[in-house]
């Protein structure tokens, strides 16, 4: 510790108007043990006499009503709703699509179901009159 910081730590013990403090040694080895003039130099300061604490000179007196509406919550729906259907640009659906495939997650549980494919009804390739010749070509039939 370097002998300014010890000889702060002494001023700051000594109270106006009394004998001067104990020895540096007596701090050290005392019945406080090492800590004491760390402690010392932690001690707030005595107040001085010039300055008196209890005068609003210099204070600006707060409004509790004031403070109140400057904290209180402001709903800001309307303005976000006139806002949002100010615009009328829409996205076209390609654009739409891509946005929300990026924000898709990669699990299964965030794709979206798969859509089956469509299914033609079954019918036959052939027509009536396919048949007709092929009937006339197996069996001999005009």
């Amino acid at each position: 510790m370097s002998a300014s910081l010890l000889r702060r730590g002494l001023e700051l013990l000594e109270v106006p108007g009394r004998g001067k403090a104990p020895p540096p040694a007596e701090l050290q080895r005392g019945q406080n043990g090492p800590r004491a003039a760390g402690a010392a130099r932690r001690r707030k300061r005595a107040p001085e006499p010039g300055r008196n604490g209890a005068t609003v000179k210099g204070r600006v007196v707060k409004s509790a009503i004031e403070e109140y509406h400057k904290k209180k919550a402001v709903n800001h729906l309307r303005e976000n709703l006139q806002y949002m259907l100010k615009g009328r640009l829409v996205a076209s659906r390609a654009v739409t699509e891509k946005v929300l495939a990026q924000n898709r997650g990669r699990k299964a549980k965030d794709q979206p179901p798969k859509k089956a494919a469509k299914k033609k009804p079954e019918g036959t390739v052939f027509t009536e009159e396919d048949f007709r010749k092929f009937e006339r070509e197996y069996f001999g039939i005009p």
